[in-house]
């Protein structure tokens, strides 16, 4: 990958993973601040093509993505960040995914994750083995955009309908 085009890869990504840490705020008929949390999705995946295409699916889904491209830092922003949904490449270069998913099952802090697996694993005895070791549910790659979409809205844990309504300030961001 040229150099400028590693820089617009990595400023896209840091831009999607700063967009889940904000809020989005509506203001009401009634002045009152409605701020709604989005859904956060981690998406690993050692392709940086194989992310922005997730970031292509999820954001009419109005959910923000953090990314991680190895397993290690996989397991750590599952820990720290708390993400809705993990999308999650089965082969990556550091840890196999199956380790991770054992690895997020046996923490009483990430346990409850659903985790999707995202793999060029297509037989029937890799997506048994996948659901085995604790997915949640399995898309092979390559796969169709309405599929994944499909996936990610069957297991995101996401009610729209949870609005919380704070009192009208100046500042609505806040």
């Amino acid at each position: 990958m040229t150099a400028s085009l590693e820089i617009s890869w990595k400023k896209r990504m840091d831009d999607l993973e700063l967009s889940h840490r904000t809020r989005q705020n509506f203001l009401s008929s009634s002045n009152q601040c409605l701020t709604a949390k989005l859904p956060v999705v981690l998406a690993v995946d050692d392709d940086e093509d194989n992310l922005l295409l997730l970031a292509y699916v999820l954001e009419p889904l109005n959910c923000s993505i953090i990314t991680a491209i190895d397993g290690h830092s996989a397991s750590e922003k599952a820990r720290t960040e708390q993400p809705n949904l993990i999308l999650l490449d089965i082969m990556l270069p550091d840890l196999d995914g199956l380790q991770i998913v054992r690895q997020l099952r046996e923490d009483p802090e990430t346990r409850t994750i659903p985790v999707i697996a995202v793999t060029a694993l297509a037989r029937a005895e890799d997506r048994d083995r996948i659901l085995t070791a604790g997915c949640n549910d399995y898309i092979s790659k390559p796969y169709l955009l309405e599929d994944l979409e499909a996936v990610v809205r069957r297991n995101l844990r996401w009610n729209p309908s949870q609005v919380d309504s704070v009192e009208f300030s100046l500042d609505c961001a806040s």
